[in-house]
């Protein structure tokens, strides 16, 4: 018993000694003169958990973590801060400010994500700058390549000392605010809109339409009643033009038995100008999503009132108003963009001509003349 006992004490002791050695590696650090906070766009957005579901405020447009350097009795600006030298925008390491969501700054798109902030300090403005450069300390060695906008703004005097660097936001109306610096008697204010124009660049499948008739797209340079009335429109096809860009299409890109959109981006839309049958089926008119199931031998064209979609996600069958199947044949040259054409076959019938690679199907349509 007295073993145990012994051995008992002897764990207890090395385990204590132990810990105390480990304890003796362990620095907490003190306090930092100038103490890190953050500041948030809309300000209640940071209270998340007690707003309700319906609360506008629960959308958080931005948020900036940034260290708080104090004045101290020092000159900052033109001092501490020379005219003409880059700033970190506080203390420490380089602030960062998140945006939740897509924003404009000086006439540029910036994408939603994280940023570190710096600023050219003049006597009379400032030029803020926005860098993906990240976990950096200062403005030493920084890559400025990686400056995404820079924005000249002007300062102004404020009557009382502002003794802690301080950011905020200033709300400004509907999507636009102002993210606002001060400093010892000076502030300088960044207007931010949170509603950009989204415009898009150029599209690698770009858009175009068919029509039959073809001179159906020109009926102002029609003179006659007569000629107007022989190229009213019938019909209509609307898509975006994928490219092979050296990738082999059907039985690859697009496996076999799958459906496909007849196109890139959002669905094909087709509109009929007057009602129509294919495949037996009579349709009205108006517009309709265009798909295809593609088969090596054959492609079966399907007609959906889905139009506001972006391909075949979520497909519902009870949409379909008709289903033709086209066997496929070799196009005379390889195409390497989608391409459509319409042929005219008979006095009312037009085939629907869809071809990308060497593959083609003609899905025939029966119009009124």
């Amino acid at each position: 018993m007295r073993t145990k006992t012994f051995f008992l004490f002897l764990c207890l002791a090395l385990a204590g000694s132990f810990a105390a050695i480990q304890a003796q590696d362990i620095e907490f650090r003190g306090l930092d003169s100038s103490p890190m906070d953050a500041a948030h766009y809309p300000r209640r957005a940071a209270f998340q958990n007690y707003l309700g579901e319906n609360d506008p405020d629960r959308t958080q447009y931005a948020k900036v973590l940034y260290s708080r350097p104090q004045v101290k009795g020092r000159k900052i600006f033109g001092e501490l801060v020379p005219w003409g030298q880059e700033w970190r925008l506080g203390a420490n390491e380089a602030q960062e400010i998140t945006f939740f969501r897509p924003v404009e700054i000086n006439n540029t798109i910036i994408p939603g994500g994280t940023y570190t902030l710096f600023a050219d300090i003049y006597p009379n403005h400032w030029v803020i700058k926005l860098s993906t450069e990240r976990f950096i300390a200062g403005t030493a060695n920084r890559d400025v390549s990686q400056d995404v906008v820079a924005i000249s703004v002007p300062t102004q005097q404020v009557a009382n000392l502002r003794e802690y660097f301080t950011i905020g936001f200033q709300h400004v109306n509907e999507g636009k605010a102002k993210l606002v610096f001060e400093w010892e008697h000076t502030r300088a204010e960044m207007p931010i809109n949170f509603n950009p124009p989204m415009l898009m660049g150029e599209d690698v499948s770009p858009m175009d339409l068919v029509a039959y008739p073809e001179n159906s797209r020109f009926l102002n340079f029609m003179e006659s009643e007569e000629d107007r009335a022989a190229n009213a429109p019938q019909v209509r096809v609307v898509y975006s033009r994928p490219q092979m860009r050296d990738r082999k299409i059907f039985g690859e890109l697009l496996s076999y038995g799958d459906m496909w959109r007849v196109g890139a981006n959002e669905t094909t839309i087709i509109t009929f100008f007057e009602d129509v049958t294919i495949g037996g089926t009579e349709i009205s008119a108006g517009s309709y999503g265009l798909f295809a199931t593609v088969h090596e031998d054959n492609w079966e064209f399907i007609i959906h009132r889905s139009t506001q979609s972006w391909g075949p996600a979520n497909f519902d069958e009870e949409m379909t108003v008709a289903k033709v199947t086209a066997p496929t044949a070799r196009t005379p040259e390889t195409l390497e963009a989608l391409s459509m054409t319409f042929v005219e076959t008979g006095d009312n019938t037009v085939d629907l001509v869809v071809g990308w690679e060497n593959t083609m199907a003609r899905m025939p349509i029966t119009v009124r003349k």
